[in-house]
């Protein structure tokens, strides 16, 4: 789906979806409080979000997989592979995004993943390849499977919306039982709407997403994403003095067809320029048509890299 426009403002749409977001947040507290958690040997490490919709989860997951890497740690992806057929695999080489989704092919560029909707069952099997740290990308409403830490990101722009949940805003919780089960804040870009001031219980992370080397600068792009908050990616490819004439929203997780593909070379055509898009979205291209999108590459910088490490050794 699309990001509905009612999630950011407290409008009339808003209000009538009330109820069910009432319900919908009341549902959450509820398995959370009866479902008793699994707990494995290895670490586990949570990257998840209060909100739906993209806030960067995917990077800081690979980010923080490759700090405990860097002090030769070994980690193992665990994520549901929205969108895939396969479940309870390894993801491999060979495998494309209709089989185990789009996030993890991203994941698995730098270390394992194994692909399980049941979280529990998936860290059971990780276990199997003795990793010390499993690394969740997505999963904090999930009670299945214990936490050793769980760190909520929070897009410092977005913020949590109107501060209702699904259907009438964006929030997967209500809030401030999400804020209470965390152990950490991981805030990517400015706090815009000052939603870190109050929070003095756990400590606050704080990073920005970086462009990483395009292959183009100064010439006519035509943009295109199928994520939670498109504007950011083309933001992103502005802020590497790229020209973008025109862009394209699709929905998040979306599988690119043939049309949709005639229509961005014809758009590209049209205005002399050269196609971008993400690296989320590449994979659900057919491999043969790949050759004529160019992908902006992204990385998390973080404000204090040292603080972050010693938090995650410590666990």
């Amino acid at each position: 789906m699309k990001t509905p426009k009612h999630w950011n403002h407290k409008g009339c749409a808003a209000y009538m979806l009330w109820p069910l977001g009432l319900l919908y947040g009341t549902a959450t507290l509820l398995r959370q409080t009866i479902k008793k958690p699994r707990k494995v040997s290895a670490k586990v490490i949570c990257i998840g979000n209060l909100t739906a919709g993209g806030t960067g989860k995917t990077p800081v997951s690979v980010s923080i997989a490759a700090l405990l890497q860097q002090h030769a740690k070994k980690v193992c992806f665990l994520t549901r592979g929205y969108g895939g057929k396969s479940q309870n695999i390894m993801v491999e080489a060979h495998h494309q995004a209709t089989e185990v989704g789009d996030e993890p092919l991203i994941l698995a560029r730098q270390a394992p993943v194994m692909v399980n909707k049941n979280r529990a069952e998936g860290a059971k099997q990780i276990i199997k390849t003795e990793a010390e740290y499993i690394i969740m990308d997505d999963g904090f409403q999930n009670p299945s499977l214990h936490k050793d830490a769980s760190l909520l990101v929070i897009d410092g722009e977005a913020g949590f919306g109107n501060g209702f949940c699904i259907p009438a805003g964006p929030l997967r919780e209500f809030q401030n039982q999400g804020l209470k089960r965390a152990q950490g804040i991981i805030l990517l870009g400015d706090d815009k709407h000052n939603l870190c001031a109050n929070i003095k219980h756990i400590p606050i992370f704080k990073g920005k997403v970086v462009p990483q080397s395009p292959q183009t600068t100064d010439q006519n792009v035509v943009a295109f994403a199928g994520i939670g908050r498109p504007e950011k990616f083309y933001n992103s490819l502005k802020s590497c003095n790229m020209n973008v004439v025109k862009t394209f929203d699709f929905p998040d997780h979306y599988f690119y067809q043939k049309n949709d593909i005639e229509k961005l070379l014809a758009a590209a055509k049209e205005h002399n320029a050269v196609l971008y898009t993400t690296a989320k979205d590449i994979v659900k291209i057919p491999t043969e048509l790949r050759t004529s999108f160019n992908v902006l590459e992204i990385a998390i910088e973080w404000e204090n890299q040292q603080a972050l490490s010693d938090f995650l050794l410590s666990l």
